[in-house]
């Protein structure tokens, strides 16, 4: 019936999305539920809109619309739910679960399978999840490549060359090739047992580029822009306020808010140590009135009872609500982290404190930070300006 679901992956039933931009008490936000229907002959979109007058202004815009009671019928051939999805993500819930449902998983390529013993030693080094992840999916993609062939007798030169492609016509980053080598050297190395010197690959050097911050007016913006939705406002405030991975803020549990102590404990964050870093103490009112409305179990941010968030939606809902505050920049959950370094630093906090809150292994890693902060400091004066105030410019 339909090629809407080619092009966009949903792992959530609900989500959440904003109306307003107070802070005001919580309100429920409007409801868009889609499902199948046909209507002489013709396959429809049915979109019930809860008799919201404005949100069925809204649709009847849509190519091709028709409505009918307390729906609007969009034409099923050529409806995209993605496209749907993003025009709609910031004035109500979407369900989508009928039509989700009704669809035959689509069929994915199989993927080879991991030569025995990579994914049990990964285990048994114990790399976190992520790399887990990393690691063998770039692994199959090295053994699709090298389909047919022995992978145990693959080449060093042979290896080269493939890195070489993946360079020229995927146009892979430099971190995406050392980390591909890492994926490969694993399993010829610590797999297989080979000595080094039998696998040499050239590797990149990456480059020296710094991270892009949010000024504190952009990032009053984007929590502004979710101000209704407490549960968003809570995730991106803890995020921006600790300087927390993505993965951190998910793994947080309830037990890891110290409200006496103002602080928040990290527990085997990347490199598996446990750190403390700050709990802003404007913020724990808000984190109290969320508890107290969301009554999280297990994780302190749950998608249902007991299930975390996943990666991507909060970083989706974080996009979106960049979007609404007029902020054009790439926007991502980490820049919330590089903000709040840069932040500290700008604020005359000492580096050692800054990597430690961090949960840095190098003080290089966060001289980074210093780069970024001096270039923002009003202090300093340009010597152009010198020369123009003379010239009365």
């Amino acid at each position: 019936m339909c090629r809407f679901f080619s092009n966009f992956a949903f792992e959530e039933k609900f989500i959440l999305l904003k109306i307003g931009s107070t802070m005001d008490p919580y309100h429920p936000k409007r409801r868009i539920t889609l499902s199948f229907a046909g209507q002489n002959g013709r396959n429809f979109i049915a979109v019930a809109f809860g008799g919201d007058a404005s949100l069925r202004l809204r649709l009847m815009q849509e190519p091709g619309a028709v409505a009918n009671g307390s729906a609007v019928y969009l034409p099923a051939d050529g409806f995209v739910l993605a496209d749907f999805f993003d025009r709609y993500v910031s004035d109500a819930f979407i369900d989508y679960s009928a039509i989700k449902a009704s669809q035959p998983a689509p069929v994915r390529p199989s993927r080879p399978d991991l030569p025995p013993g990579y994914l049990e030693k990964l285990r048994q080094v114990r790399y976190s999840d992520h790399t887990v992840r990393v690691y063998t999916t770039y692994f199959r993609d090295f053994q699709e490549y090298f389909e047919g062939c022995d992978i145990d007798r693959i080449t060093p030169e042979e290896i080269n060359g493939y890195l070489v492609f993946l360079i020229n016509e995927k146009g892979i980053s430099t971190c995406q090739q050392n980390q591909r080598i890492n994926a490969i050297k694993f399993y010829y190395e610590k797999v297989l047992g080979q000595p080094r010197r039998c696998y040499t690959v050239s590797r990149a050097k990456r480059e020296k580029t710094l991270p892009d911050v949010l000024s504190k007016e952009e990032v009053r913006a984007i929590l502004s822009a979710v101000a209704t939705d407490l549960r968003f406002w809570c995730m991106f405030s803890v995020l921006y306020s600790a300087g927390l991975r993505i993965s951190e803020l998910l793994a947080l549990k309830p037990d890891d808010i110290n409200v006496s102590r103002s602080l928040i404990r990290v527990r085997q964050g990347k490199g598996r140590k446990d750190r403390f870093t700050l709990l802003s103490k404007p913020l724990i009112k808000k984190l109290t009135e969320y508890r107290e409305l969301y009554k999280p179990k297990v994780w302190l941010f749950e998608r249902t009872p007991g299930e975390q968030f996943t990666e991507s939606i909060v970083s989706k809902r974080l996009k979106a609500a960049a979007q609404e505050a007029g902020i054009t920049k790439r926007i991502y959950p980490h820049l919330l982290r590089h903000s709040f370094a840069t932040h500290l630093i700008e604020q005359g906090t000492d580096l050692k404190i800054v990597k430690e809150l961090m949960g840095h292994n190098s003080i290089r890693t966060t001289e980074i930070y210093v780069h970024i902060a001096d270039t923002f400091k009003s202090n300093i004066k340009s010597p152009l300006d010198d020369i123009l105030e003379e010239d009365g410019l």
